[in-house]
């Protein structure tokens, strides 16, 4: 850009110096034909030369001084209308995608164990031991070793818990657009839809893919850490449908939030980070379990409660807002740790114990799809998961 700038300011003052130019041309004609010995042209180009000076003496005014800089631009205020809707509208298709989510994956499971009885059943019951014995000796050695790693990261996978298995997979689409920050043909693209800024035109789509866009590297392994840290007890507290709702929701508000105080203090840079919906993450653990104790991954021996922890960060977000601190979105850190914290006190009770008509109407139609589709047209197995709160 600052190249970009300089070509342009110069492009500008050979512009107003163009008469310049053209006056030196014309000096310099008549010195060469009176050499040549044509006198009569010389008295014509007297003439000229008044002319020429004439035209100087009307184009003088941009030689009076350098041209100065062109005016800022006004930047247009920005509307947040379509960016509140879409924030709505976003939040409220996550919790119901969460209950339509939670509904299939209950009904998944049990249609799961009841086909696992009946093949477990069915091997048990026709071949014994020595028939898996023969097959592993007929593999090779290739296909044990392949075998021994599949069986060692399904140990690893089942090893972990719910909640940080529903992190790795946000930790993974965090590090794929990370990846895709490094690729120069892409640059145009990801400050297009992975950067959220009120004053761009594309407005709502970069409110969610920017909450799983950085550019940093050290940025995302402490937002991801925070995640991976907090992430069994959100989940052990909301479960992994409705922990992805308020993760996607918090996502959106905090831009939103972001985006209020931008417009109001007339402040307009791009922002990208997990850190909103991060905060939010931590603000529900710490409110719903303020006397646990956290500590410092480099100073073990500090100690403090989550309550005390979450005060601080409110603290520091709040003085960062207030003074105009640029090195983070603090904004956006208020709306995910306010968001966070209304949720678990209110928004609960409010949204996710009033889905059940939501998942009624999604089982009625299931319950249709499957009787026109079932060859026998018997009556369809009823999965659980639509009341359960």
């Amino acid at each position: 850009m600052a190249c970009r700038g300089f070509i342009t300011k110069w492009g500008k003052t050979e512009f107003y110096r163009s008469p310049n130019t053209f006056s030196r041309c014309s000096r310099l004609n008549p010195y060469q034909q009176q050499r040549s010995g044509f006198r009569r042209e010389a008295k014509r180009t007297d003439t000229k030369k008044g002319n020429v000076n004439q035209q100087q003496t009307k184009t003088s005014p941009p030689e009076a001084g350098p041209p100065g800089p062109p005016p800022p631009r006004k930047v247009k205020q920005p509307r947040l209308f379509r960016p509140l809707m879409f924030t709505v509208g976003f939040a409220g298709c996550s919790f119901g995608g969460a209950a339509i989510l939670q509904y299939e994956t209950l009904k998944a499971r049990v249609q799961t164990a009841k086909d696992g009885e009946e093949l477990e059943k069915l091997v048990m019951g026709s071949q014994d031991m020595a028939y898996w014995h023969d097959w592993w000796n007929q593999l090779s050695s290739f296909q044990r070793q392949l075998l021994l790693l599949v069986s060692m990261v399904d140990d690893f996978w089942r090893s972990l818990t719910e909640g940080q298995r529903t992190a790795t997979g946000i930790i993974a689409i965090n590090a794929a657009v990370l990846c895709c920050w490094r690729i120069p043909a892409m640059q145009r693209t990801m400050i297009k839809y992975f950067t959220s800024n009120p004053a761009s035109k594309t407005q709502c789509l970069p409110m969610i893919l920017s909450s799983f866009s950085h550019y940093s590297i050290i940025h995302m392994v402490a937002n991801m850490y925070v995640l991976w840290t907090f992430s069994s007890g959100i989940v052990s507290l909301l479960g992994k449908e409705q922990f992805l709702a308020v993760y996607l929701s918090a996502g959106v508000i905090s831009t939103m939030v972001s985006y209020a105080c931008k417009t109001a203090t007339g402040r307009f840079y791009p922002s990208l980070g997990a850190s909103g919906a991060v905060m939010a993450v931590l603000a529900a653990v710490c409110t719903k379990v303020p006397e646990a104790k956290l500590g410092i991954i480099f100073l073990p021996m500090v100690t403090f409660t989550a309550g005390n922890a979450l005060k601080a960060l409110v603290a520091i977000d709040t003085a960062g807002l207030v003074l105009g601190w640029r090195l983070f979105d603090h904004a956006a850190h208020l709306g995910g740790a306010l968001f966070g914290v209304w949720y678990v006190a209110y928004g609960h009770k409010l949204i996710w114990r009033r889905r059940e008509p939501l998942v009624k109407l999604w089982h009625e139609l299931r319950s249709k799809g499957g009787k026109g589709s079932r060859p026998g047209g018997g009556p369809e197995v009823r999965g659980g998961g639509g009341g359960q709160k």
